[in-house]
Protein backbone atom coordinates (compact mmCIF):
# COMPACT_ATOMS: atom_id res chain seq x y z
CA UNK A 1 0.00 0.00 0.00
CA UNK A 2 1.36 3.68 -0.78
CA UNK A 3 -0.04 6.46 0.71
CA UNK A 4 0.05 10.44 -0.80
CA UNK A 5 -0.79 13.25 -0.06
CA UNK A 6 -2.71 15.75 -2.69
CA UNK A 7 -3.96 19.64 -2.16
CA UNK A 8 -6.94 20.93 -3.77
CA UNK A 9 -7.25 24.46 -3.19
CA UNK A 10 -10.79 25.88 -4.53
CA UNK A 11 -11.28 29.67 -4.71
CA UNK A 12 -14.74 30.49 -4.71
CA UNK A 13 -17.43 33.77 -4.79
CA UNK A 14 -18.33 32.77 -1.49
CA UNK A 15 -15.29 31.00 0.39
CA UNK A 16 -11.66 29.99 -0.34
CA UNK A 17 -11.24 26.20 0.64
CA UNK A 18 -8.11 23.73 0.92
CA UNK A 19 -8.69 20.26 0.93
CA UNK A 20 -5.97 17.72 1.49
CA UNK A 21 -6.52 14.41 0.65
CA UNK A 22 -5.00 10.97 1.10
CA UNK A 23 -4.45 8.90 -2.42
CA UNK A 24 -4.41 5.02 -1.43
CA UNK A 25 -3.27 2.92 -4.12
CA UNK A 26 -2.80 -0.88 -3.41
CA UNK A 27 -1.91 -3.50 -5.81
CA UNK A 28 -5.06 -4.55 -7.91
CA UNK A 29 -7.42 -2.51 -5.98
CA UNK A 30 -9.41 0.52 -7.42
CA UNK A 31 -7.55 4.11 -5.91
CA UNK A 32 -9.53 5.29 -2.81
CA UNK A 33 -9.28 9.34 -1.92
CA UNK A 34 -10.04 10.23 1.79
CA UNK A 35 -10.18 13.34 3.35
CA UNK A 36 -7.60 13.89 5.64
CA UNK A 37 -8.49 17.83 5.89
CA UNK A 38 -10.35 20.73 5.43
CA UNK A 39 -9.79 24.46 5.73
CA UNK A 40 -12.40 26.73 4.80
CA UNK A 41 -11.94 30.88 4.87
CA UNK A 42 -14.91 33.04 4.43
CA UNK A 43 -13.66 36.02 1.97
CA UNK A 44 -16.41 36.97 0.26
CA UNK A 45 -14.98 37.61 -3.21
CA UNK A 46 -18.14 37.80 -5.35
CA UNK A 47 -19.50 40.79 -3.01
CA UNK A 48 -16.50 42.72 -4.32
CA UNK A 49 -16.55 41.23 -8.34
CA UNK A 50 -20.27 41.45 -8.56
CA UNK A 51 -20.99 44.67 -7.35
CA UNK A 52 -17.81 47.02 -8.24
CA UNK A 53 -15.84 44.99 -10.61
CA UNK A 54 -12.98 44.56 -8.48
CA UNK A 55 -11.54 42.58 -5.84
CA UNK A 56 -11.09 45.37 -2.85
CA UNK A 57 -7.51 46.18 -1.18
CA UNK A 58 -8.95 44.46 2.27
CA UNK A 59 -9.53 41.09 0.45
CA UNK A 60 -6.72 40.73 -1.94
CA UNK A 61 -4.49 41.01 1.11
CA UNK A 62 -7.02 38.60 2.93
CA UNK A 63 -6.10 36.28 0.03
CA UNK A 64 -2.33 36.87 0.09
CA UNK A 65 -2.21 35.38 3.60
CA UNK A 66 -5.23 32.92 3.11
CA UNK A 67 -2.66 31.33 0.61
CA UNK A 68 0.09 31.71 2.99
CA UNK A 69 -1.42 29.69 5.15
CA UNK A 70 -2.37 26.87 2.97
CA UNK A 71 1.20 26.84 1.74
CA UNK A 72 2.47 26.22 5.21
CA UNK A 73 -0.74 23.61 6.01
CA UNK A 74 0.04 21.64 2.50
CA UNK A 75 3.78 21.56 3.72
CA UNK A 76 3.46 20.57 7.37
CA UNK A 77 0.74 18.18 5.58
CA UNK A 78 3.51 16.83 2.89
CA UNK A 79 1.65 17.50 0.22
CA UNK A 80 3.46 16.36 -2.53
CA UNK A 81 1.01 17.78 -5.71
CA UNK A 82 -1.72 20.50 -5.60
CA UNK A 83 -3.66 22.70 -8.08
CA UNK A 84 -6.00 26.10 -6.91
CA UNK A 85 -8.28 27.04 -9.13
CA UNK A 86 -10.35 30.00 -9.24
CA UNK A 87 -14.06 30.75 -10.59
CA UNK A 88 -16.15 33.21 -11.29
CA UNK A 89 -15.49 36.50 -8.85
CA UNK A 90 -11.52 35.73 -10.11
CA UNK A 91 -12.66 35.39 -13.38
CA UNK A 92 -15.36 38.50 -13.29
CA UNK A 93 -12.72 40.57 -11.30
CA UNK A 94 -10.73 43.14 -13.09
CA UNK A 95 -7.67 43.04 -10.95
CA UNK A 96 -7.82 39.39 -11.33
CA UNK A 97 -4.63 38.48 -12.78
CA UNK A 98 -2.95 41.17 -10.94
CA UNK A 99 -4.28 39.70 -7.69
CA UNK A 100 -2.70 35.93 -8.91
CA UNK A 101 0.42 37.38 -9.86
CA UNK A 102 0.38 38.81 -6.28
CA UNK A 103 -0.02 35.96 -5.14
CA UNK A 104 2.72 33.59 -6.85
CA UNK A 105 5.35 36.30 -5.36
CA UNK A 106 3.99 36.40 -1.77
CA UNK A 107 3.26 32.61 -1.25
CA UNK A 108 4.75 30.78 -4.56
CA UNK A 109 0.86 29.19 -4.76
CA UNK A 110 -0.10 29.34 -8.71
CA UNK A 111 -3.46 29.96 -9.18
CA UNK A 112 -5.30 29.06 -12.39
CA UNK A 113 -8.16 31.39 -12.89
CA UNK A 114 -11.30 28.60 -15.00
CA UNK A 115 -14.17 29.25 -16.74
CA UNK A 116 -17.54 27.62 -16.26
CA UNK A 117 -17.31 24.35 -18.61
CA UNK A 118 -13.74 23.58 -17.10
CA UNK A 119 -15.17 23.96 -13.56
CA UNK A 120 -18.14 21.87 -14.72
CA UNK A 121 -16.06 18.94 -16.29
CA UNK A 122 -13.50 19.20 -13.34
CA UNK A 123 -16.58 19.03 -11.07
CA UNK A 124 -17.92 15.66 -12.82
CA UNK A 125 -14.60 14.12 -12.87
CA UNK A 126 -15.89 13.31 -9.26
CA UNK A 127 -17.11 9.93 -7.75
CA UNK A 128 -20.30 11.48 -9.85
CA UNK A 129 -20.52 7.83 -12.38
CA UNK A 130 -20.17 5.79 -9.43
CA UNK A 131 -23.32 6.95 -8.18
CA UNK A 132 -25.77 7.44 -10.90
CA UNK A 133 -27.79 4.11 -12.49
CA UNK A 134 -26.69 3.63 -16.12
CA UNK A 135 -30.83 3.55 -16.98
CA UNK A 136 -31.82 6.79 -15.29
CA UNK A 137 -31.58 10.12 -16.17
CA UNK A 138 -30.45 12.70 -13.38
CA UNK A 139 -29.69 16.48 -13.68
CA UNK A 140 -26.66 17.70 -11.68
CA UNK A 141 -26.47 20.90 -10.24
CA UNK A 142 -23.47 22.64 -8.54
CA UNK A 143 -24.19 25.95 -7.18
CA UNK A 144 -21.31 28.48 -6.13
CA UNK A 145 -21.49 31.97 -5.18
CA UNK A 146 -21.04 32.79 -8.68
CA UNK A 147 -22.34 30.57 -10.80
CA UNK A 148 -24.01 27.46 -11.05
CA UNK A 149 -23.02 24.55 -13.57
CA UNK A 150 -26.12 22.39 -14.74
CA UNK A 151 -25.08 18.90 -16.16
CA UNK A 152 -27.38 16.44 -17.71
CA UNK A 153 -26.39 12.77 -17.53
CA UNK A 154 -28.64 10.04 -19.29
CA UNK A 155 -27.82 6.55 -19.41
CA UNK A 156 -24.77 7.56 -17.94
CA UNK A 157 -23.56 9.63 -20.67
CA UNK A 158 -23.63 13.48 -20.45
CA UNK A 159 -26.24 15.26 -22.50
CA UNK A 160 -25.48 18.36 -21.99
CA UNK A 161 -23.79 20.92 -20.05
CA UNK A 162 -23.95 24.73 -19.57
CA UNK A 163 -22.93 27.26 -16.94
CA UNK A 164 -25.26 30.55 -15.72
CA UNK A 165 -24.67 33.64 -13.80
CA UNK A 166 -26.84 32.41 -11.30
CA UNK A 167 -24.51 31.82 -7.74
CA UNK A 168 -25.91 32.64 -4.26
CA UNK A 169 -23.43 35.83 -3.85
CA UNK A 170 -24.98 37.00 -7.25
CA UNK A 171 -28.50 36.69 -6.85
CA UNK A 172 -28.00 38.79 -2.89
CA UNK A 173 -26.48 41.71 -4.69
CA UNK A 174 -28.29 42.03 -7.95
CA UNK A 175 -31.54 43.61 -8.65
CA UNK A 176 -34.83 41.82 -8.56
CA UNK A 177 -35.21 42.50 -12.04
CA UNK A 178 -31.90 40.82 -13.11
CA UNK A 179 -31.98 38.00 -11.39
CA UNK A 180 -36.02 37.60 -12.58
CA UNK A 181 -34.10 37.56 -16.24
CA UNK A 182 -31.05 35.25 -15.21
CA UNK A 183 -33.63 32.53 -13.67
CA UNK A 184 -35.69 32.65 -16.80
CA UNK A 185 -33.34 32.11 -19.23
CA UNK A 186 -32.18 28.93 -16.50
CA UNK A 187 -35.78 27.97 -17.30
CA UNK A 188 -35.85 27.72 -20.82
CA UNK A 189 -32.73 25.51 -20.45
CA UNK A 190 -33.90 23.24 -18.32
CA UNK A 191 -37.29 22.36 -20.02
CA UNK A 192 -35.55 22.41 -23.12
CA UNK A 193 -33.12 19.47 -22.15
CA UNK A 194 -35.04 17.48 -19.83
CA UNK A 195 -38.67 17.53 -21.68
CA UNK A 196 -38.03 14.41 -23.60
CA UNK A 197 -37.66 12.78 -20.15
CA UNK A 198 -40.08 11.05 -18.25
CA UNK A 199 -38.23 10.40 -14.99
CA UNK A 200 -35.43 12.93 -13.58
CA UNK A 201 -33.88 12.71 -10.21
CA UNK A 202 -31.65 15.60 -9.10
CA UNK A 203 -28.12 15.76 -8.26
CA UNK A 204 -26.95 18.62 -5.96
CA UNK A 205 -23.64 20.18 -4.71
CA UNK A 206 -22.07 22.93 -2.84
CA UNK A 207 -21.90 23.80 0.32
CA UNK A 208 -25.31 25.18 0.78
CA UNK A 209 -27.40 21.71 -0.10
CA UNK A 210 -24.27 19.63 2.25
CA UNK A 211 -25.46 21.79 4.72
CA UNK A 212 -29.42 21.25 4.32
CA UNK A 213 -28.92 17.92 3.95
CA UNK A 214 -27.00 17.75 6.78
CA UNK A 215 -30.06 19.40 8.89
CA UNK A 216 -32.04 16.94 7.33
CA UNK A 217 -30.55 14.26 9.14
CA UNK A 218 -30.70 11.56 6.44
CA UNK A 219 -28.61 8.37 5.65
CA UNK A 220 -25.55 9.17 3.11
CA UNK A 221 -26.75 8.08 -0.20
CA UNK A 222 -31.26 8.52 0.64
CA UNK A 223 -32.76 11.51 -0.78
CA UNK A 224 -34.70 14.53 -0.04
CA UNK A 225 -37.55 15.32 -1.29
CA UNK A 226 -38.69 18.09 -3.27
CA UNK A 227 -41.53 18.49 -0.66
CA UNK A 228 -39.25 18.29 2.59
CA UNK A 229 -36.88 20.80 0.47
CA UNK A 230 -39.69 22.86 -0.45
CA UNK A 231 -40.95 23.05 3.53
CA UNK A 232 -37.21 23.70 4.41
CA UNK A 233 -37.04 27.21 2.57
CA UNK A 234 -40.37 28.23 3.99
CA UNK A 235 -38.81 27.68 7.26
CA UNK A 236 -35.80 29.46 6.45
CA UNK A 237 -37.16 32.17 5.49
CA UNK A 238 -39.90 32.71 8.28
CA UNK A 239 -36.30 33.21 10.16
CA UNK A 240 -34.11 36.51 10.56
CA UNK A 241 -30.81 36.18 9.96
CA UNK A 242 -29.96 36.17 13.53
CA UNK A 243 -32.10 33.56 14.29
CA UNK A 244 -30.59 31.21 11.71
CA UNK A 245 -27.20 31.88 13.77
CA UNK A 246 -28.16 31.53 16.61
CA UNK A 247 -30.72 28.66 16.58
CA UNK A 248 -29.79 27.02 13.43
CA UNK A 249 -26.06 27.28 14.27
CA UNK A 250 -25.33 28.13 10.70
CA UNK A 251 -22.21 30.57 9.97
CA UNK A 252 -22.58 33.99 9.27
CA UNK A 253 -21.51 33.32 5.81
CA UNK A 254 -24.13 30.67 5.16
CA UNK A 255 -26.94 31.57 7.00
CA UNK A 256 -27.81 34.58 3.79
CA UNK A 257 -26.69 32.63 0.98
CA UNK A 258 -28.46 29.22 2.08
CA UNK A 259 -31.72 30.63 0.63
CA UNK A 260 -31.35 31.81 -2.60
CA UNK A 261 -29.17 28.36 -3.07
CA UNK A 262 -32.34 26.74 -1.66
CA UNK A 263 -34.00 28.69 -4.18
CA UNK A 264 -32.20 27.41 -7.26
CA UNK A 265 -32.38 23.59 -5.78
CA UNK A 266 -36.07 23.89 -5.81
CA UNK A 267 -36.35 26.11 -9.52
CA UNK A 268 -34.57 23.44 -11.13
CA UNK A 269 -36.50 20.58 -9.32
CA UNK A 270 -39.85 22.23 -10.39
CA UNK A 271 -38.34 23.11 -13.91
CA UNK A 272 -37.03 19.56 -14.75
CA UNK A 273 -39.70 17.57 -13.16
CA UNK A 274 -37.33 15.75 -10.22
CA UNK A 275 -39.17 14.70 -6.83
CA UNK A 276 -36.08 13.79 -5.43
CA UNK A 277 -32.48 15.47 -4.80
CA UNK A 278 -29.51 13.08 -4.28
CA UNK A 279 -26.44 14.46 -2.20
CA UNK A 280 -23.57 13.03 -2.68
CA UNK A 281 -21.07 15.49 -0.82
CA UNK A 282 -18.59 16.19 -3.84
CA UNK A 283 -17.50 19.48 -4.96
CA UNK A 284 -14.80 21.49 -6.97
CA UNK A 285 -11.84 20.68 -4.29
CA UNK A 286 -12.70 16.79 -4.59
CA UNK A 287 -12.95 17.11 -8.50
CA UNK A 288 -9.40 18.82 -8.68
CA UNK A 289 -7.64 15.86 -6.39
CA UNK A 290 -8.78 13.70 -8.94
CA UNK A 291 -8.34 15.15 -11.52
CA UNK A 292 -4.33 15.99 -10.46
CA UNK A 293 -4.22 12.13 -10.04
CA UNK A 294 -5.28 11.06 -13.73
CA UNK A 295 -3.83 14.06 -15.31
CA UNK A 296 -7.04 15.41 -16.80
CA UNK A 297 -5.79 18.81 -16.01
Amino acid sequence: MEIKKYGAIDIGSNAVRLLVANVIEEKDKETKFRKSSLVRVPIRLGADAFVTGEISENNKNRMVEAMKAFSLLMKVHGVEKYKACATSAMREASNGEQIVEKIFEESGIQIDIIDGAKEAAIISSTDLKHLINSDETYLYVDVGGGSTEFTLFSRGEIVNSKSFKIGTVRLINNTKEKNKKIFLKVQNWIVKNTMEFKRISLIGSGGNINKLFKMSGLELGRPMSYIYLNAQFEFLKSMTYEERISELSLNPDRADVIIPATKIYLSAMKWSGARRIYVPKIGLSDGIVKSLYYNSI
